[in-house]
C-alpha cells in the first residue's frame, strides 16, 4: 500500500510533499487520542531495545536524523511515530532561507536523495521556543547545530556557541554539524586546528552531552584525528556519517545525476562507507565514545550489522522516506528478534560484538 502511495507522492516536487507529509504527521500526533492510536500502530515497545547512553535513557535505538524537522516543530511527534529519539535541525544562530529551489531531488532507482538545502531554518531562538513547549515524558531530542552561512569561519565558534546556549538547556544532547556539503567552507571546520576551538566553545556553553557529526568523505587519517580530538576534549560521541559528495556506483544514469547538480547524496549509496567509518571509529575510540551510525540503513539486518560494528544508536532519514510510516517499527522489531536469538538481554550487550557474533 505504501509503495503505491509513494508513487503518487513522487508526482509532487520533493520539498512540497515533505511539507505536506510533515504536516500530516504533526496533526496525527497533536492531540492525546491521535498520539495514542499512532503509538499503538507504529511503536515497537520492547524492553530489550532500551538503553542508557551518555546518561540519557533511550526507549529504542533508531532515531530520526537531522534534516527532517529543521525547526523542532514536530519534536513531540517522533516518539508516537516509532522513533526512539530524534535530532532537530540543523539549526543556525541566525534564521536563513537556505539555497535557492529546487534543492531536493529523488533518485528512485537508488532509493536515494540529493539535497542542497543549505541549513534553511528559522534560527535558534525559534527552535528554542518550540522545544520549550514540548511535553514531559517524550523521547529524547537532540539539537543539531550548524554555522550561519554569512558568518566567517574565524567567527564560527562564537556562532555555534549562540545556538548551543539557546538549545542546550532544552535538548537532551547537542550535535555539532561541521559536515554538510551545502554551506560553503563548512567542511573545512573538520580540520582539527579549526575544530578544536569550535567544539570547546560548545562544550563551555552547555551542560548536556556534546557530539560531533562527520562526513563520509574524510580520509581515514582525518577520521582518526577527529576521533582523537573528541576523546581529548571529552565529547560524548560521534555521529557518523553525513551525506556524501561522491556520485560513483549509482544506478541512476550519470547524465541525469549531473543535471541535478551539487548536493549531499544520502541513502543506500553511502551505506558501505558509513559502515567503514563506524568500524574504524569503534576500533580506535569505541570504548571511550558513543557512536551513532547513520547512512543507508534500510533494514533490520543492516541495523543489526551497525550495532555489532559498534553503534550504540542509529539514525535514518532517507530510509524513512522510502520505507514509510512502519519503517522504524519494522527495524526495531527485527532488532529485538536478533538480540534474543543471539542470547542478549539488552541492546548494550551487543554493541561492538561483531568480532565474535555472526549476523
Amino acid at each position: 500500500m505504501y509503495a503505491l502511495l509513494l508513487k503518487v507522492m513522487f508526482l509532487l516536487p520533493p520539498e512540497r510533499i515533505h511539507h505536506l507529509a510533515f504536516g500530516a504527521m504533526k496533526l496525527s500526533t497533536r492531540f492525546t487520542p491521535g498520539r495514542w492510536v499512532t503509538s499503538k500502530l507504529l511503536v515497537a515497545q520492547d524492553p530489550v531495545l532500551a538503553s542508557r547512553v551518555f546518561g540519557v535513557d533511550f526507549p529504542s535505538p533508531l532515531g530520526l536524523a537531522a534534516g527532517f524537522d529543521k525547526n523542532a516543530e514536530g519534536a513531540e511527534a517522533w516518539g508516537p511515530l516509532g522513533f526512539g529519539y530524534a535530532e532537530i535541525g540543523t539549526v543556525t544562530a541566525q534564521a536563513q532561507p537556505g539555497n535557492p529551489a529546487p534543492r531536493l531531488f529523488r533518485l528512485p532507482a537508488d532509493r536515494a536523495l540529493i539535497n542542497r538545502m543549505g541549513f534553511n531554518n528559522h534560527g535558534a531562538e525559534a527552535a528554542a521556543e518550540y522545544l520549550a513547549k514540548r511535553r514531559r515524558g517524550g523521547v529524547p531530542i537532540g539539537a543539531n547545530i550548524g554555522k550561519t552561512k554569512v558568518v566567517e569561519a574565524a567567527d564560527a565558534a562564537a556562532d555555534y556557541a549562540i545556538s548551543a546556549k539557546l538549545l542546550g538547556p532544552l535538548a537532551d544532547f547537542v550535535v555539532v554539524n561541521v559536515s554538510s556539503p551545502n554551506t560553503p567552507g563548512l567542511r573545512d571546520l573538520q580540520a582539527v586546528d579549526s575544530l578544536r576551538p569550535l567544539l570547546q566553545a560548545v562544550l563551555d556553553s552547555v551542560s548536556v552531552p556534546v557530539l560531533v557529526k562527520i562526513a563520509p568523505d574524510l580520509s581515514d587519517e582525518d577520521i582518526d584525528a577527529v576521533a582523537d580530538l573528541a576523546v581529548e576534549l571529552g565529547l560524548a560521541g560521534i555521529v557518523a556519517t553525513n551525506t556524501t559528495i561522491r556520485r560513483d556506483g549509482l544506478r541512476t544514469d550519470a547524465d541525469e545525476v549531473a543535471v541535478l547538480g551539487a548536493g549531499g547524496l544520502s541513502g543506500p549509496p553511502v551505506a558501505d562507507r558509513s559502515l567503514e567509518v563506524l568500524r574504524r571509529l569503534y576500533a580506535r575510540v569505541g570504548d571511550r565514545l558513543v557512536l551513532i551510525s547513520v547512512g543507508g540503513i534500510e533494514t533490520a539486518d543492516q541495523a543489526w550489522e551497525r550495532v555489532l560494528a559498534g553503534a550504540s544508536l542509529l539514525q535514518g532519514f532517507t530510509g524513512f522516506i522510502y520505507g514509510g510510516p512502519l519503517w522504524a517499527r519494522h527495524i526495531h522489531r527485527g532488532l529485538a528478534i536478533k538480540l534474543r536469538a543471539h542470547g542478549y538481554s539488552s541492546l548494550s550487550e551487543a554493541v561492538g560484538a561483531g568480532h565474535t557474533t555472526r549476523a
